[in-house]
């Protein structure tokens, strides 16, 4: 099965020492929030966002920051791409699946939030995608909370998505949603993904990270997916 260019990314990154301390933990790539409602929305001043968005490139990660949106124009999308360096597009709200035909041809993980439907949905709306042009890179599952688009904190269920290849083919996992340092194993172990993604997991206040904590989750994520 392919895999996304990361396996752990830390998302919710608004200060530079906690990027350069994300990256030296080991973790693959970093999450920069454009969502204005988002307690971990990413807002500064140019040179700020020039500095963040370049750290992965002087560490030689070349997938290493993850633009996440929620329902932005296909020319905010763009000029955040130019001004933080950034390699992946995280579509993270309601877009409709022929958005991702009008986006830059950078990898496009397209976010959904696991309901009651299941991973059912999803796959119907993957498919929607395919017959509109074109099919994220990889689909990132959330938890659902009404109203809020991830960084809650609640957990997606595991089991339900133990046979994700069977309704997502190809197309990498990205598991999301409730993970810690203490639980990213059991997930790893039980769903399987191709990657992993934590905000709240690692924090001490919102944007705000736990560097102990952060080591702690990308140590036991990495041990997990060399044991599978």
């Amino acid at each position: 099965m392919p895999a996304p260019p990361f396996r752990i990314k830390v998302c919710g990154i608004t200060r530079k020492a906690d990027a350069q301390a994300v990256f030296a933990a080991g973790a693959d790539a970093i999450g920069l929030n454009f969502y204005t409602k988002s307690p971990r929305y990413l807002k500064g001043s140019v040179v700020d966002l020039l500095e963040l968005g370049g750290i992965h490139r002087s560490l030689y990660r070349p997938f290493g920051a993850v633009g996440l949106f929620v329902n932005a124009s296909v020319n905010e999308i763009l000029s955040h791409i130019e001004l933080a360096k950034i390699d992946m597009i995280q579509l993270h709200g309601d877009e409709p699946p022929e958005f991702l035909a009008e986006l830059p041809d950078l990898p496009i993980i397209r976010a959904r939030r696991m309901d009651d439907r299941g991973v059912a949905a999803i796959a119907e709306d993957l498919e929607a995608c395919r017959a509109a042009g074109r099919v994220p890179d990889a689909v990132l599952v959330d938890a659902f909370t009404p109203g809020r688009y991830g960084g809650t904190g609640e957990t997606v269920s595991w089991a339900g998505l133990a046979d994700h290849p069977r309704w997502l083919g190809e197309v990498p996992l990205i598991l999301a949603g409730g993970l810690t340092p203490d639980n990213v194993a059991e997930a790893i172990r039980m769903v399987r993904p191709s990657g992993v993604d934590v905000a709240s997991g690692v924090e001490s206040a919102p944007g705000v990270k736990d560097i102990v904590k952060v080591r702690d989750f990308v140590a036991a994520a990495t041990a997990a997916f060399e044991s599978l």
